[in-house]
């Protein structure tokens, strides 16, 4: 237990499990309000904070929650936006409709969030903003991510804009760049592949772990570690960056 957001009032999207939960639970216990936030509510149960129900693709859901938020608790300290899917496939794969879900959930729902949250910000000149990218992005390729890997390079460029054109008034944004972690994510991932190639689900999970250079999973608390650092005054000096949390799997 710390106190280094004690005072902060943070909103997590996506807090219902994986990496979003981690980071919720890692907020809470360093002393911030919280504002935990999932598309099913009932996910968020356990959390310590104001657990609300939120589809992020959803402009009036975001607007009416930032309205009873800052009515609540004032302008938010850190957002942080971790809702996205990772569509399988090659660009073969990919239908319009894919492409379309893909962008507006992994990217447009960060502009949602962003736009309407930033005011109360820029109003108290201060704010930290933290993006869950991944290093399936500008960062490398990564086979059968196609236009997850394309969302994800979107979102590391939207951080740095967003990073640029307030750097001035106190807000900080930074993306984190998770490799391949732990959570109920990948075991769909697995469990789709198997369904795909007709191999065992420990033979596809072996063969996740076997690509990563520590010859582990990551956790969702060590991307939890930090989402906390990035969004504490610890990092005042910091925006704009890509920072991996990926066991190596850039080099």
């Amino acid at each position: 237990m710390s106190n280094r957001l004690q005072g902060k009032v943070a909103l997590v999207t996506a807090a219902g499990q994986g990496i979003g939960r981690a980071i919720a639970q890692e907020f809470a216990g360093a002393g911030a309000t919280l504002i935990a936030t999932d598309i099913d509510a009932n996910k968020l149960q356990g959390l310590r904070g104001k657990l609300r129900k939120l589809d992020v693709r959803s402009l009036q859901e975001v607007e009416t929650l930032a309205k009873e938020a800052e009515r609540e608790f004032g302008p938010l300290d850190v957002l942080v936006n971790c809702a996205g899917y990772v569509h399988q496939g090659t660009v073969l794969d990919c239908t319009d409709k894919d492409w379309d879900f893909s962008f507006d959930l992994n990217v447009k729902s960060m502009h949602r969030t962003i736009k309407t949250f930033l005011p109360g910000m820029l109003a108290k000149k201060s704010g930290s903003i933290v993006n869950i990218s991944s290093v399936a992005s500008s960062i490398r390729g990564i086979v059968n991510r196609y236009v997850y890997s394309a969302t994800k390079a979107a979102v590391i460029g939207l951080t740095k804009a967003v990073a640029i054109d307030f750097i001035k008034q106190g807000i900080r944004c930074n993306a984190i760049c998770p490799g391949t972690v732990e959570s109920p994510s990948l075991g769909e991932r697995i469990t789709t592949v198997s369904q795909q190639t007709g191999r065992s689900l420990d033979a596809v999970r072996q063969t996740f772990i076997d690509r990563q250079p520590m010859g582990r999973l990551g956790t969702p608390e060590e991307v939890a570690a930090l989402a906390l650092f990035l969004a504490s005054d610890e990092a005042s000096y910091i925006t704009g960056q890509t920072h991996l949390v990926d066991g190596g799997a850039a080099l």
